[in-house]
């Protein structure tokens, strides 16, 4: 690890300040930026430790129904808010299905936002990685790459989002507050993240310095409460990431879909909004074969980048099954196995 400069700042504009320097990262919990820096992959020269500016800590209601979330509010502890779990219950389940218990103790919402790529090329520095070194090529185009993506990618770069809870938060028009030297601005959840093309270097659109705030969600994201799933397959059923996900959520009036929701992860380098599929539910009935042709429009465009053609038939299954699992209506408690595809607990019918 290289030596750098640690500053502990009392308020964001101080935090900000202090993250002008060339070099500087914020560090919040550091559940990945610490092993980043200990495996070499990133070499701050400062971090500007946030973990004390009490004003991102919370968890607020607006006059307008909107819940703002700090960017210091821990996983866990959102996921186990009980109005918010109620309110926004795909949000908690991603949460839940992601890393451990002690990690999610840990691990903050804005970090959850900017971790890296799981890319096991991005991590070793003695792979070619056009993310880590722009211009050095892409060691996992010809390498073990089951895992990469199967939609946006590039021939520059081929690695996936790593986040759960980005999934859901794109699907429900979540928005990111950030500051900067500039001032404070919004930018929409499913815009934060870029794609790769030819600068996979730049994952999202934070400009040097800025910092985000808050993730807040539109009090509107409430209306699909009684009938929204997260769903999540993996390779083993805990403390992995996603090989592909979905979010997935349903406004049902007399048997017939009002308004749809759908987010896919693990397939691209950002959360996936399948607008097209949204567009094909509305107004359909809430049965297996509507659900099938939404799957086949969120993956109209995909292609493998590698060995991880699988990937494409077993996001489309996915996606039907996170709608079903809508549909049967949002389970009046947490499934004992968060996300996973084999719960036990049944969905709980609601009436429209």
């Amino acid at each position: 690890m290289n030596r750098f400069d640690y500053v502990k700042p009392a308020t964001v504009a101080e935090a900000i300040a202090a993250a002008g320097a060339p070099g500087a990262a914020y560090l919040a919990s550091g559940t990945n930026l610490l092993d980043l820096m200990k495996g070499n992959v990133v070499r701050p020269e400062r971090l500007v430790d946030i973990t004390h500016i009490k004003e991102l800590t919370r968890i607020e209601t607006s006059g307008n129904g909107d819940v703002r979330i700090g960017a210091l509010v821990r996983n866990a502890d959102l996921a186990y808010d009980a109005s918010f779990a109620k309110d926004f219950p795909a949000v908690a389940e991603a949460l839940l299905s992601g890393a451990s218990a002690q990690l999610r103790n840990a691990a903050t919402v804005g970090g959850n936002l900017l971790q890296r790529t799981r890319c096991a090329y991005f991590y070793d520095p003695a792979s070619a990685c056009n993310k880590r070194s722009p211009g050095a090529g892409c060691d996992a185009k010809g390498g073990d790459n089951h895992q990469h993506a199967v939609l946006g990618w590039s021939e520059a770069c081929i690695a996936t989002n790593p986040s759960d809870f980005c999934v859901p938060l794109t699907a429900f028009d979540a928005v990111v507050e950030v500051e900067g030297a500039s001032g404070r601005r919004e930018i929409a959840l499913e815009a934060l993240h870029l794609l790769p093309g030819t600068t996979p270097e730049r994952e999202t659109m934070l400009a040097p310095g800025e910092m985000i705030v808050a993730v807040r969600l539109p009090a509107a994201a409430r209306a699909f409460a009684r009938n929204a799933r997260y769903l999540k397959v993996r390779e083993r059923n805990s403390y992995a990431f996603a090989v592909v996900s979905a979010a997935a959520g349903l406004v049902l009036e007399n048997g017939s879909i009002k308004d749809a929701r759908l987010a896919l992860g693990g397939v691209a380098a950002k959360p996936w909004r399948a607008h097209d599929a949204e567009a094909l539910l509305a107004g359909q009935p809430a049965e297996h074969g509507s659900f099938e042709r939404a799957a086949e429009a969120a993956l109209r465009d995909a292609n493998p980048s590698g060995d991880n053609a699988y990937k494409i038939p077993l996001a489309r299954q996915l996606i039907v099954r996170a709608l079903q699992a809508a549909a049967q209506g949002t389970p009046s408690r947490m499934p004992a196995l968060p996300a996973s595809p084999f719960s036990s607990v049944p969905g709980v019918l609601h009436d429209a």
